[in-house]
């Protein structure tokens, strides 16, 4: 591991000296990703720093204390080894975390879709708690949050709602929420207090940058059509509505929240390069497919990550085995209890998949 650490730093201190070099300055995509490399690498030669400047004390600490004939002196040292040795275990695990195998995504801003699925107006008024979930969790890391495009019930819940979240490793936190959520409560309309069970699918998608996914424009195939509202009646005249088909995937985009076409267009594509930049990760690592096809499912009751149950006030997240009596907490953002747990249960596993 130390030898890891070592050419980490040595590339560290290399990527210093290329972000002075004026042709490195002068080419936008050199600089970028060395930038990002440099970003990257910071913690992890921060702490290997911290462990070798602490290590080399306390070694000093001990030779003073083999050879020091003073008794003052050798107290002071035995103090200064008690004090720091420690220090270097917690220091050991951190940087064995730090040089476990990162998500490649895991910086990148987050494009959510959260949509209504089985329980009819239910899951709709659901599907509304969870966007609105997100969006102070989002607040409280101070994130940009965007909504991209919605489609409402009229009684303050969604069919449908996409929205980006722009803020550093937003995406490492909330690739978690891909999955059926199930909620089981008291519907206000239900007189008989009988309990009810609905669902609402929630997809995280990581934001893709042009460079990353090669669309062609001749691959996709542009609509344009008049906005509408509830009921499909009519919002405005003009055509300002946008639908992309990326033909040679099928996938298909519809964007019809802005007046403007342009501005419904650009939605539009950020919303299909994610799309399409997920398919081709899919496909290229089949394991993740899998797993995400078991996770995101249809819908259905019985296939759920996280179980919301108002009655007794508890959230479980059932890949983990979490419970939380704090259901009234997380729906006002708090997610950073289940989000540690699920980071925390990633590294584990990453960390007995390379002991094996």
């Amino acid at each position: 591991m130390l030898d890891k650490l070592q050419a980490l730093e040595a590339r560290y201190e290399k990527l210093n000296e290329l972000l002075s070099d004026p042709e490195v300055i002068s080419d936008t995509n050199k600089l970028r990703d060395y930038s990002k490399e440099q970003s990257d690498l910071s913690d992890v030669v921060q702490v290997y720093r911290d462990y070798r400047e602490i290590a080399n004390q306390v070694n000093d600490a001990k030779e003073m204390l083999a050879e020091e004939k003073d008794p003052e002196m050798k107290e002071m040292a035995q103090s200064e080894i008690d004090e720091l040795e420690p220090q270097l275990p917690e220091l050991e695990e951190k940087l064995r975390i730090l040089l476990l195998p990162k998500d490649p995504n895991d910086d990148k801003n987050v494009i959510m879709e959260v949509r209504g699925a089985a329980g009819g107006d239910e899951a709709a008024l659901f599907a509304g708690d969870l966007f609105r979930m997100y969006n102070r969790f989002a607040e409280a890391q101070g994130w940009k949050m965007d909504v991209m495009e919605s489609n409402s019930t009229g009684v303050g819940g969604y069919k449908e709602i996409i929205f980006m979240i722009n803020g550093k490793g937003a995406y490492s936190k909330l690739k978690y929420e891909n999955g059926a959520h199930r909620v089981q409560r008291v519907p206000e309309t239900e007189s008989g207090g009988r309990i009810h069970t609905s669902t609402a699918t929630v997809v995280a998608l990581p934001e893709a940058e042009e460079v990353e996914v090669d669309i062609h424009e001749k691959d996709i195939r542009v609509d344009t059509f008049t906005s509408s509202g509830p009921g499909g009646q009519s919002v405005n005249t003009t055509m300002s509505a946008v639908r992309l088909t990326h033909e040679p995937t099928g996938i298909v985009v519809s964007m019809q929240d802005e007046k403007s076409q342009i501005k419904n267009r650009e939605k539009a594509m950020k919303i299909l390069r994610a799309r399409i930049y997920d398919k081709y990760q899919q496909e290229a690592q089949a394991e993740y497919d899998q797993n995400r096809k078991s996770a995101v499912g249809t819908g259905d009751r019985s296939e759920r990550i996280r179980t919301y149950n108002f009655p007794q006030n508890r959230v479980t997240d059932h890949r983990i085995g979490l419970t939380i009596q704090k259901l009234d907490q997380i729906l006002e953002g708090k997610l950073d209890e289940i989000v540690d747990a699920l980071i925390l249960e990633e590294q584990t596993n990453k960390m007995d998949q390379l002991g094996e």
